[in-house]
């Protein structure tokens, strides 16, 4: 059980709901036990073998005593009324033990179901933020589909597996051990012979056993739009947490959760009404045929027959179900453990990311970004090595290099998406690390060479990190990326839904947007990942436009592969391998004739090969 120990952790929250589960488990066996021990005073009467009680007897709470009440108060019935309404007495008394069987048996599944839920619920939501919290480099080395899969797949196992735990320790324990004091009570030899096979009778049973489950259409819809959110987060990670989002992205998901934990109780509570209903309607009939059938009995002589066999046999068919099911249930545990497992795997991850205890608040960008001999390592490879570098407010700085020269991950340094491994990045003189988290990303906004869009609506896209923001202010946002012309062009305006991933808008248009939620942040630096390298000509052109306009009176930090684009940059910095071994502006480095001119005369080649 150690693997299900988060499990159990997430129990100890609904204590009192499972007290009241326990509850309602032993009412509904004791009351069940009754209707069945009913069978015994039934065929006595039937076969003329009842002693009539005619002294009433002192009650209290045990057995014995509640029996002898019975007797008399059936011995009364059968001098004053006569046998045939004692049939009926004994018929009504089963009929109404099984009704409250049948009620708590309901109550116990109606309050577990929130139970279940609730803490799959909680282990869900856990999750997701979990999630929200860790690094940038934690996604880079784990794959998508199996994060998903843990927060879909494995944690229907441990929901599976709950109802297994609470099976096995509470509602089928309690059976079995109410109906093994009956069974001992009314034969222990027997009792003991059964004790010896049961077992593996039920662990026979359960292994040829299969359990089948239906899933309802509306929950299985809700869980396909937590799925979706779930991805588009995942994929989006740098954009929320550059813009602050997760509390937004949070917010949506627990609202969609929310719905699916409802819903799902709706479902559970209504499937297992269905089981103790067929029962009681099914008791109700073999009710009335034991008493016409008894009357039929009664008019003939006896026949002689072990009625406290049978009352046995009847006690001993309810005690092969919860045999049974704990074979199942262990089976359920032990695919639950696997789950359990991976989960945790998630929840105990590091969050090597996070706001020192004494961190303080920055709101504004006064001075400079300085780079102090910062190096940065990631799985024991150097990926930065021994960076200075000093960024001015107002100023332009170009990062250029081939691929894997750790441009980007030099910008991923600013917003804290990584910690230096080595040397101190500073802003304003004070380290990145001293301040807080959500203060620092404030200040900046990113605009990524793959958009990152929701499926959501314009404006909430252009609003992302912004949720007070206006319909004027998304509006002035969209004019300044040049992205309001087309957005009215759209079916429903900045109320139109873009798809997922923005899939119903051009690259083009798409960029446009996340410029312009860059925009209505209005941060005061500016990272600009190789923002216009995937585009056409002309959607680079109207998106070039859109960044100068944004980058007016800011810090921005601009990586392209287009060096045509950064030739006005007040700084060019030349990375290669992880090391900066140029810099300066356009024209000084051309004419140092050094590795900047050659990748300018690459591309420059590259472009007439294209026209050509």
């Amino acid at each position: 059980m150690k693997s299900l120990s988060p499990v159990f952790r997430y129990l100890k929250r609904h204590a009192s709901a499972i007290l009241l589960y326990f509850i309602c488990n032993l009412l509904s066996v004791i009351f069940s036990l009754v209707s069945l021990a009913m069978l015994i005073p039934f065929l006595s009467l039937i076969f003329g073998k009842t002693d009539l009680v005619y002294n009433k007897p002192s009650l209290s709470f045990n057995a014995d005593s509640l029996i002898h009440n019975f007797n008399y108060y059936n011995s009364q019935v059968i001098i004053h009324h006569g046998k045939v309404q004692a049939l009926g007495f004994i018929c009504l008394i089963v009929i109404i033990m099984i009704l409250l069987k049948n009620l708590f048996l309901y109550l116990s599944s109606y309050i577990s179901a929130p139970v279940k839920n609730g803490i799959v619920n909680d282990m869900r939501s856990d999750l997701f933020s979990k999630v929200l919290k860790l690094p940038i480099g934690y996604f880079t080395g784990e794959r998508k589909g199996d994060i998903l899969s843990r927060m879909t797949n494995d944690l229907q196992e441990v929901e599976i597996s709950i109802i297994s735990v609470l099976d096995a320790t509470i509602q089928n324990p309690v059976t079995i051990i109410i109906y093994l004091i009956a069974m001992v009570e009314l034969s222990p030899q027997l009792t003991l012979f059964l004790v010896v096979f049961l077992p593996i009778t039920g662990f026979v049973i359960g292994r040829v056993s299969k359990s089948l489950k239906k899933h309802s259409a509306a929950g299985q819809n809700k869980l396909g739009d937590i799925l979706s959110i779930i991805e588009e987060t995942l994929g989006g990670m740098r954009i929320v947490k550059a813009f602050n989002a997760e509390q937004e992205q949070q917010a949506k998901f627990m609202k969609e959760n929310d719905t699916l934990f409802h819903i799902k109780n709706r479902i559970n509570r209504r499937r297992d009404l269905a089981s103790p209903m067929s029962e009681f309607l099914g008791i109700i009939v073999l009710c009335i045929v034991l008493y016409f059938g008894g009357r039929l009995a009664l008019g003939t002589p006896p026949v002689v027959s072990a009625e406290v066999f049978i009352g046995y046999i009847a006690i001993f068919t309810q005690i092969i179900n919860p045999l049974k099911a704990f074979s199942t249930a262990a089976y359920n545990i032990q695919k639950g453990k696997a789950g359990a497992e991976r989960i945790q795997k998630i929840l105990d991850a590091a969050e090597t990311v996070v706001d020192k205890p004494d961190a303080i608040p920055i709101t504004e960008f006064k001075n400079s970004i300085v780079f102090d001999q910062v190096g940065f390592a990631y799985q024991e490879r150097d990926i930065l090595k021994k960076i200075d570098l000093r960024i001015e407010k107002g100023k332009m700085i170009a990062l250029v290099g081939a691929s894997g020269a750790g441009k980007s991950t030099l910008a991923d340094l600013i917003p804290r998406f990584h910690d230096v491994t080595n040397g101190n990045l500073l802003i304003d003189d004070v380290n990145i690390r001293d301040y807080k988290l959500i203060d620092l990303r404030n200040l900046m906004g990113i605009v990524t060479q793959e958009p990152i869009l929701f499926n959501d609506t314009i404006a909430n896209n252009i609003a992302l990190g912004t949720p007070n923001a206006t319909e004027e202010q998304i509006i002035a946002a969209a004019k300044v990326a040049n992205a309001h012309r087309f957005i009215m062009q759209t079916e429903n305006g900045y109320q139109t839904n873009i798809g997922d991933r923005g899939g119903k808008l051009s690259g083009g248009e798409r960029q446009r947007l996340t410029i312009a939620r860059a925009v209505l942040k209005n941060p005061p630096i500016l990272i600009l990942d190789e923002a216009t390298s995937s585009l056409d000509t002309e959607s680079e052109r109207m998106v070039q436009d859109a960044i100068y306009s944004l980058m007016q009176n800011r810090t921005s930090i601009v990586i392209a592969h287009r060096l045509s684009t950064i030739r006005h940059a007040d700084e060019i910095i030349v990375l290669q391998q992880g090391e900066i071994v140029e810099r300066g502006k356009h024209e000084d480095l051309i004419s140092l004739d050094g590795y900047y001119k050659r990748l300018v005369d690459m591309q420059q080649f590259a472009a007439i090969g294209e026209t050509a």
